[in-house]
This record gives structure tokens, sequence and C-alpha cells, in this order.
């Protein structure tokens, strides 16, 4: 089965688009969701973050608090580090699994939906990686009238990522999301076709295909 790395930017477009792919029919693993079960109450990695950030960390659902602990690791690059030391190994056992297990079924193509698939390194465990672009002025335009964050927190969030324009050029594919969402599901059709006609990574010396 080959696995194809979907990622973007906070606002890009990149969950839409996802859905988008799924009404196509391949699987999308979503790595949220996988996060989310990772630190389930009751998960060793949920008692390792009580462990390392206190029990504040905690709701009073025994749940991790995620805004409380999100507050803390965008405003401090190390605690950011130690939470991630935590997490994505559990995620990744996680993504191994429901690989194989789309794999058994017999599915050809799934994607990997990861919002830092380049910053943990996971380009190198796909096959190839597609990337939804928007303008920096319009994810956090979206950001700011989604979250209702101020200007100076909406950056944060931006910053706390590899810029947008880096993660494109790097990419095998773009999807370019400047106008009009509704253009989506034509363009994920596009990619789908060239990446069953055998479409894959780019050579070093050629553009990303854009759709």
């Amino acid at each position: 089965m080959r696995l194809v790395g979907l990622t973007g930017g906070i606002a890009s477009g990149k969950s839409t688009f996802a859905r988008a792919l799924r009404a196509e029919g391949p699987p999308v693993i979503d790595a949220d969701r996988l996060s989310r079960a990772a630190v389930a109450r009751g998960t060793p990695a949920l008692a390792a973050i009580a462990a390392a950030f206190g029990p504040g960390a905690l709701g009073p659902d025994g749940e991790l608090d995620r805004k409380g602990v999100g507050a803390t690791v965008f405003a401090d690059p190390a605690a950011r580090a130690r939470l991630e030391a935590i997490v994505h190994p559990a995620v990744r056992e996680a993504m191994r699994a429901e690989t194989a297990r789309l794999a058994a079924e017999g599915h050809a193509l799934a994607f990997y939906d990861v919002p830092l698939l380049y910053e943990v390194g996971l380009d190198a465990a796909v096959d190839a990686v597609v990337v939804v672009w928007a303008p920096r002025a319009a994810q956090l335009a979206r950001l700011r009238a989604r979250d209702g964050l101020g200007e100076a927190e909406a950056e944060s969030r931006l910053a706390a990522q590899l810029p947008l324009d880096e993660k494109a050029a790097r990419a095998d594919f773009v999807v370019v999301n400047d106008g009009d969402p509704a253009g989506l599901p034509a363009k994920a059709r596009a990619l789908l076709a060239d990446l069953r006609a055998g479409a894959g990574r780019r050579l070093p010396s050629a553009p990303p295909r854009r759709y």
C-alpha cells in the first residue's frame, strides 16, 4: 500500500481537503485523532505528561487539559519539546498499527494527515507528500476568525510551524487553496488520478506538481 503524507499549515485548508479526499474513497488516517487516543485517560502517555507537567495538566475529569497545556507549550519551546517527546512515539506506534490494518484490508493507497509532518521528520516515512498551501495573510485571517485569537497569538501559532512556503517547496504535490474552497474536490480528484497513474516522488530538480 502506498502511504501519502498530507500536510499544510494552520488554517491552510488541509482538513477541508482531507474531507474531499475521503469523499473520493481512499482512507485518510488522521494524526490528530491518533494523538487524542494516545493521550486518553489511562494511557501511559497521559501519565508521563502528568509527571512532566504536574497534575495541572489534567482536567477535573482526568483527561488532558488541552487548552492549558497548549498555552504552556506554545509559549515555551523547551516545554513543547518535552511534550512532543512523549506524544510522538505513541502516535507513531498507533500509525504503524493503522497502516498495517488498512494494508491488510487490501487498500492500494492511503493518506496520512499530519499537521507537523516535516517538523517531526515523517516525510521520510511516507511515499510522497502533499502540501495544502494558502497565502500567509489568508492563514492569519482564517485562524483569527476560527479561534477568536488576537493578532500576536495568531502569529505565534504560525511561528510554531515551518513556514508554509518552505513546506510547499519541499513537497511532491502542492494544492493551492487561495480562493473558493468549493474548488477543492476537483483538485482532490485530479491529485488522485495522478497518484493512481503512478505519480510519486519528484526529482530533486523538478518543481512540485501543483493543483
